[in-house]
């Protein structure tokens, strides 16, 4: 985003993903699965290079330093980092996502061909009861939102991010109905998978008012 697009309003961009919440369990505990998933008009190939290669990371969404091969760690700068768990080329890598001592797993899938390709992201971590009752899938899935728009920007210009103007477009009223927006689509998700409407509104409501910094 440059200083020129720091009022764009990119709320469309959140109907062309699609956003699933599911229950599940690994390593004997329970476990929420966030996944959102997104097409773009590049062939599978420029989508591989986008997402694992650092230089191409940090254009959209941060800094990124480590050895990005399989067994190898990364680092994001100012936020998470973890180990490189599989790497199928053009189809498939697996991370784990560690962040603040704790530990969940980022999968990416890629499908397509030389004209078109789709980003298939599942994020799962295991359950925090009172966390989940109170920001629920928003909490992490306005950020997933948030990179994928990033991705979507670069893939279609070819050109990085600029940190500053990018966080005066978060700060706008732009942004802030972006976030606003994501959060109400997380809120359906978690609707759709079965859980209680009233709950994930009421959880949505104090996701989005973290998010932007208001009371909840």
């Amino acid at each position: 985003m440059s200083s020129s697009t720091e009022q764009v309003n990119h709320t469309h961009r959140l109907d062309e993903m699609t956003r699933t919440v599911e229950t599940g369990r690994r390593d004997g505990a329970e476990t929420k699965t966030v996944t959102v998933t997104q097409s773009y008009p590049v062939g599978v190939d420029e989508l591989w290079a986008a997402v694992t290669q650092g230089e191409r990371i940090s254009r959209w969404l941060m800094p990124i330093t480590g050895d990005l091969r399989l067994g190898g760690h990364y680092q994001l700068e100012g936020n998470a980092g973890g180990t490189v768990e599989e790497c199928v080329p053009r189809e498939r890598i697996a991370v784990t996502w560690e962040y603040a001592d704790e530990v969940s797993w980022v999968v990416a899938r890629l499908s397509g061909d030389d004209n078109a390709s789709s980003l298939h992201v599942e994020h799962v971590a295991h359950v925090d009861a009172q966390r989940w009752e109170q920001f629920g899938p928003g909490a992490v899935g306005i950020g997933w939102d948030s990179m994928l728009l990033g991705l979507t920007l670069h893939l279609s210009s070819g050109a990085g991010m600029d940190r500053e103007s990018a966080a005066a477009w978060v700060a706008s009223d732009a942004g802030r109905e972006f976030m606003r927006r994501s959060g109400e689509a997380w809120c359906r998700a978690q609707i759709d998978s079965g859980e209680d409407a009233d709950a994930a509104r009421a959880a949505s409501e104090r996701c989005i008012a973290a998010y932007l910094g208001e009371p909840g």
